[in-house]
């Protein structure tokens, strides 16, 4: 279908803006014209409980913010990881997406912040991610959740490094996810010819080149791409896995990857549902306060979690 009005809206927006592609800004600049851009300004969702944390890594100490929305007995806790193509955002940026997430599921979340690259390149990201996980769940009784509901949830490389501590958890068998929740995550390189990319790839935000320079910031030289913690669509098999929402949008340029890897999920026995938000460029949830369709994608990942966590969803502010 045609691009979305409010989409079309957001891409004129930023075009009157005549700002300077990332690549050619500082690292500095790049990042805080992001959160410029991403963090939103308006009345945010009140939870019950919203306490900021620092939680132990591999290479230092991890800021992390926990949202409760209430508390009637231990919870069902979601791990969450912000996207920004490995470089870019921080807890501030998907601060209004947590709230109102943890408000419309009624679980708690634990969004994490990982080293970015490229100070920090891969593998730094996947095992903090990795190490927040673990640390949730070691740490239940403390965070008033149930360990045994427990979900791994990011968008586009948040959605990623999720997927890939669902992969640490099969392999290792250290813990146990409940479900997990990939919003138009990458799942393979930017060299992938899929036909989103031909089709997506120049005018719609994100585009070939802006995901071409997030790559090189994050992968050391001479990695193997077909490390499925760096492409997790090159899993040599997806067996065990948990659980699966995969979100897509029409207009972005990893719609096809992350579509590929729900088939693959489906294929392999997970319970795996995959919805393509037609009209929808990459990003859209972020901007549910402006965008209808981000709010009905909220209300689906809510309704995901409370099925798969709690058994019920419930009625937000939305």
């Amino acid at each position: 279908m045609p691009l979305d009005p409010q989409a079309q809206d957001y891409i004129e927006a930023a075009r009157m803006a005549a700002l300077p592609p990332l690549w050619d800004l500082t690292l500095e600049q790049g990042r805080i014209r992001s959160a410029k851009a991403l963090t939103y300004v308006g009345a945010r969702e009140k939870v019950e409980h919203v306490n900021d944390l620092v939680i132990p890594g591999p290479g230092g100490p991890l800021r992390a913010r926990h949202y409760v929305p209430r508390t009637d007995g231990p919870l069902p806790t979601v791990v969450f990881f912000h996207g920004g193509g490995w470089v870019l955002n921080d807890l501030d940026t998907h601060d209004h997406v947590c709230r109102a997430l943890a408000n419309l599921s009624g679980c708690a979340f634990l969004a994490v912040e990982y080293r970015l690259a490229p100070e920090h390149k891969f593998p730094a990201g996947v095992d903090d991610a990795w190490a927040a996980l673990q640390w949730a769940a070691e740490n239940c009784a403390s965070l008033g959740a149930d360990p045994s509901r427990l979900a791994a949830a990011g968008d586009s490389s948040g959605a990623t490094l999720a997927a890939v501590t669902a992969l640490r958890a099969r392999r290792d068998k250290t813990l146990s996810l409940a479900c997990q929740v990939l919003i138009y995550p990458a799942t393979d390189h930017w060299t992938a010819e899929t036909q989103s990319y031909r089709d997506n790839g120049r005018d719609y935000l994100l585009t070939r080149n802006l995901m071409r320079w997030f790559w090189e910031k994050y992968l050391p030289a001479g990695v193997s791409l077909d490390n499925p913690e760096i492409c997790p669509l090159r899993a040599p098999n997806l067996r065990g896995m948990p659980p699966t929402l995969v979100v897509t949008a029409e207009y972005d340029p990893l719609r096809d990857e992350g579509e590929a890897y729900g088939r693959r999920l489906q294929e392999s026995g997970a319970p795996t549902v995959v919805t393509r938000y037609e009209g929808m460029l990459h990003g859209f949830l972020m901007h549910f306060p402006i965008m209808d369709q981000g709010r009905v994608c909220l209300r689906q990942i809510a309704e995901f979690l409370g099925n798969h966590l709690s058994g019920n969803s419930k009625q937000g502010n939305l």
